[in-house]
């Protein structure tokens, strides 16, 4: 019998996925780190705090920060906790790659190296994030709201607290805030994410077996659309082109750019093939292969016959000087067999012994 887990029971599962990925996020690959000079070039640090939410400070005193070591960085107001991913110049590379315009962000200060107080401190302030959660759902359906929140991220000194929600529409959380601040007594800041978003923070496993891209390692997420599944031919079944968060899979665009180039090596699906026979037409392709299928009908399957795509272009050549060939085959591949004799390749006849010649010794 299929066991079903209650809404807290879920609301569970989903907090413990949300620790184990933050964990196990995939940062940049820092390949500068090891260079000497990498650290004079510029003072900016990435930081990265619970799952993909990631910060940009200034280490004006420069402290020795590397990959992983924990810090207290700047908040407004107070200050936060989080772990160091990225130095150097590929900080750098990183907030033009994000877009980030420095003359509007404001690039905030790191304070300190956390100490064992500050850590603690901040593990108690997680600690509070999953009865908040539960609890800041309940009060935004008695006010009739029509959002869902789907988390929350105390701030590492515990005086704020970020409220993830989603919402199709516009929704008027000003009296929510309100509740929020006198039910907690925290500040709040509300930030809108998508369904993308919320599946990357909750985390899951996918169809694939594995943990879910968007919650291990992507961090931008590129719109997805029905076109590359029909580039990659995958058949249009909306429950498995859908992923956790009931939008189309992220992975449907990996292999996008592959498929895309191998296209451009096969002939136009518009163009006819003309041969003594009869005419066919376009009926489907396989770009990975380079071949491509033509039926003799054009509305139903009839004669199929495939043919590599140099085949299909060198047809089409001849129909454009006016020539016909009696086939889309063409002549037969000639295969030639190669022969081998085992006894020059036996690794036995080295331990036979040679014959001696009756006029040596």
């Amino acid at each position: 019998m299929k066991k079903y887990t209650t809404g807290a029971e879920h609301v569970e599962l989903c907090a413990s996925a949300t620790k184990r990925n933050s964990a196990h996020m995939l940062p940049v690959s820092d390949w500068l780190a090891d260079l000497p000079e990498n650290t004079q070039l510029t003072d900016l640090i990435e930081v990265q705090f619970k799952n993909t939410r990631k910060g940009y400070f200034h280490n004006s005193a420069h402290l020795p920060l590397e990959k992983g070591v924990k810090i207290v960085v700047e908040a407004n107001p107070g200050y936060d906790v989080g772990e160091v991913v990225l130095t150097g110049k590929l900080v750098e590379l990183q907030m033009r790659k994000n877009r980030i315009d420095t003359s509007r962000y404001e690039v905030r200060q790191v304070i300190r190296i956390a100490t064992e107080e500050d850590l603690e401190h901040a593990a108690a302030a997680h600690a509070r994030e999953h009865e908040t959660m539960i609890k800041a759902r309940e009060l935004a359906k008695s006010l009739g709201l029509e959002m869902k929140i789907g988390d929350v991220e105390y701030q590492g000194d515990g005086s704020k607290a970020i409220f993830f929600y989603i919402a199709d529409g516009r929704v008027d959380f000003r009296q929510l805030i309100k509740v929020y601040a006198e039910t907690f007594r925290i500040r709040v800041e509300m930030k809108q994410i998508g369904a993308r978003q919320e599946a990357g923070r909750i985390g899951g496993t996918g169809p694939c077996g594995r943990e879910l891209c968007c919650s291990t390692w992507m961090i931008n997420f590129s719109s997805v659309g029905t076109g590359a599944a029909r580039l990659q031919n995958i058949s249009p079944n909306p429950q498995k082109l859908a992923g956790m968060c009931a939008k189309l899979k992220c992975c449907l665009n990996y292999e996008v750019p592959v498929y895309e180039d191998a296209v451009k090596l096969l002939p136009s699906r518009h163009t006819e093939l003309e041969t003594k026979e009869a005419t066919y037409y376009f009926f489907s392709s396989d770009p990975l292969a380079g071949t491509v299928t033509y039926s003799s009908d054009p509305h139903v399957a009839a004669n199929l016959v495939t043919l590599p795509a140099a085949r299909a272009h060198e047809i089409i050549a001849m129909n454009n000087r006016g020539e016909k060939p009696d086939s889309l085959e063409g002549a037969p591949a000639v295969v030639t067999e190669i022969g081998y004799q085992t006894g020059h390749g036996d690794v036995t006849r080295f331990d036979r012994k040679k014959k001696k010649h009756p006029h040596r010794k």
